[in-house]
């Protein structure tokens, strides 16, 4: 299998010939180069289109690049690269910029990037993909959590087989430890990484030994927490208690500086996306107060940074009094409206909390700001909880863009297990990163 660097390196290679050829075939076809080369003028387009790639994970070598789902966001990635670069080749770069002789050349350009540079990251993600296949993770721990570990794997279509391994002798299905490292010294076992339960007292000094060994021949040997981070990019929550949140920090989620650029976003992106939305909220509005009368606005009380209660309010999508039969809303659930199922599938429904964003009470991606009457269960019945109150809820986010529309405890966990990967790793990075995966969600009606 390609390493993960080797495999950012081919890539980011990749585009940068395909950025050069595409650009100067482009020009030439429409007679703007004169046989001339074009060449530090291109480093504009590849740094925009290679950070919008990056966004979408399209450099990491787990991604899948086969889905429909990848398919659609490098496409919204890359047609976001381009307005990006059109915006500041003729808006802000002074004349005298080889790009500014055709904004059709740009666009041009872009659009034939898109089946380029998606083409051989096709490729190369089926090469990786069949010997993936061939390869195994071994776990090592508790039979509970071998069975836990492997469910979550098939949950998350890993295609790899998890091999268990025993530490002793047992009547389960585990491996013997020492048939694990023959097998995999010989050849008969590739090895795609090795995962630790986090109960190192019952190795003994010789599997320790062995796993050091394994480690520093360049086998990827993980924690199980760690691996849940590296792989699948979400927090396990058997690791979480009162004082995990004092030993991990997260100095970034409360730091000053970033803390004021990220409300500073908020203000500017808000007033935009407010203007912009307006007319699409009033149509909404039109249309939910023509299928199913007033009130056109659903409010509630929802909890948001330091466990603060606030209003929030959003375009009705049920019916009038609906949410007292059902705390959660169902598949096909009867008492949303015709107009609400669609409002729900494009997010339009959510443009309203803009408003909340520039009061303050949320910012544009954080943790789902719940209602209060969920949040006093979830608290009593989920150690920890608390924990996603540390930043402002976010009308998108990493939770909203990994896992489904929760419907009860299960779901709730599950996606606690993302809001604190969140909170960990906050940076502008990762909410850039979320609100491009937000606009494929919306396009393709993936929202509840």
């Amino acid at each position: 299998m390609i390493a993960p660097r080797k495999t950012f390196l081919v890539l980011a290679l990749l585009d940068a010939a395909s950025v050069f050829v595409v650009f100067n075939v482009v020009s030439l076809l429409r007679n703007l180069t004169a046989g001339s080369v074009i060449v530090s003028a291109l480093m504009l387009p590849y740094l925009i289109l290679g950070f919008a790639i990056y966004l979408i994970d399209g450099y990491r070598s787990r991604t899948d690049m086969l889905s429909l789902d990848y398919t659609s966001q490098h496409i919204i990635a890359i047609l976001s690269a381009m307005v990006a670069t059109v915006l500041l080749t003729f808006a802000v770069i002074p004349g005298g910029y080889e790009l500014q002789s055709s904004r059709i050349v740009v666009a041009l350009s872009y659009l034939v990037l898109i089946p380029v540079t998606l083409g051989y990251r096709r490729l190369i993600c089926q090469k990786a993909e069949r010997m993936r296949e061939s390869r195994s993770i071994v776990f090592i721990g508790d039979d509970a959590s071998y069975r836990a570990f492997s469910a979550e794997c098939k949950r998350l279509h890993m295609i790899q087989s998890v091999v268990h391994a025993a530490m002793t002798p047992t009547g389960s299905d585990a491996v013997p430890f020492r048939q694990i490292i023959d097998d995999a010294v010989s050849g008969k076992l590739p090895l795609e990484a090795i995962v630790l339960r986090e109960t190192a007292s019952e190795l003994n000094s010789e599997v320790s030994r062995k796993l050091v060994e394994f480690y520093f021949n360049g086998l990827p040997t993980f924690t199980l927490e760690l691996f849940h981070e590296v792989y699948w990019r979400k927090i396990p929550l058997y690791r979480v208690n009162q004082t995990w949140l004092f030993q991990e920090g997260f100095p970034i989620a409360r730091e000053p500086v970033f803390e004021r650029l990220k409300r500073a976003a908020d203000i500017a992106l808000a007033s935009v996306g407010i203007a912009l939305t307006a007319p699409i909220i009033l149509l909404s509005i039109l249309a939910v107060w023509l299928e199913d009368g007033r009130p056109v606005f659903f409010k509630q009380h929802r909890i948001g940074r330091n466990q603060v209660p606030f209003v929030v309010r959003k375009i009705r999508s049920m019916r009038v009094g609906s949410e007292k039969s059902d705390l959660y809303t169902r598949p096909d659930d009867k008492r949303v409206t015709r107009v609400g199922r669609f409002l729900r599938a494009t997010r339009i429904d959510e443009f309203p909390q803009l408003w909340n964003v520039l009061r303050g009470d949320m910012s544009l991606i954080g943790p789902r700001a719940e209602w209060d009457r969920l949040v006093e269960n979830y608290q009593r019945e989920i150690p920890c909880y608390h924990f996603r109150h540390l930043v402002k809820p976010g009308i998108t986010g990493w939770a909203q863009i990994n896992y489904p529309y929760g419907a009860n405890l299960e779901d709730t966990l599950r996606k606690l297990e993302y809001d604190l990967y969140y909170i960990r790793h906050f940076s502008f990075r990762l909410d850039a990163q979320i609100m491009l995966k937000t606009i494929h969600v919306m396009l393709f009606g993936k929202g509840q």
